[in-house]
């Protein structure tokens, strides 16, 4: 009989939680819509992007992680600007190269117009004491 007086309490204190669960919820029990965490783009469009807009990037979140599509515009985004910046690197590096190539070397002054006594004799340093 105690045994029996248990279960029905226990089944009373049950349903009487899942009936306040239920009618508890306020706006007819439908859960509210969260604010909108949509950004059209969080990289700035009017510059070339800095390593403290990367730092300071926070993609908006959906049920399940990260939106994907914020997500692929980021990084494609990252993507052009680190391929432009590198075929700029590349093409300086290539003028620069270029420059050096085409510069004639006199060996006869330095920098500033003066020369050893006895001037430069040779590459591999004849001629100094």
């Amino acid at each position: 009989m105690v045994m029996f007086l248990f279960l029905v309490a226990a089944l009373v204190v049950v349903v009487a939680a899942v009936t306040l669960a239920v009618l508890g919820g306020g706006d007819s029990g439908a859960l509210r819509d969260e604010p909108s965490q949509f950004y059209a783009d969080p990289l700035p469009q009017d510059r070339p992007v800095a390593p403290s807009d990367v730092e300071d990037l926070r993609l908006p979140t959906a049920v399940r992680g990260y939106r994907m599509a914020e997500v692929d515009d980021a990084l494609n985004r990252l993507c052009a600007e680190l391929a432009e910046r590198d075929a700029r690197i590349t093409e300086l590096e290539s003028a620069l190269a270029a420059a050096h190539a085409h510069r004639p070397v006199d060996r006869g002054q330095d920098q500033r117009g003066f020369a050893p006594p006895g001037g430069y004799q040779g590459e591999t340093g004849e001629g100094f004491q």
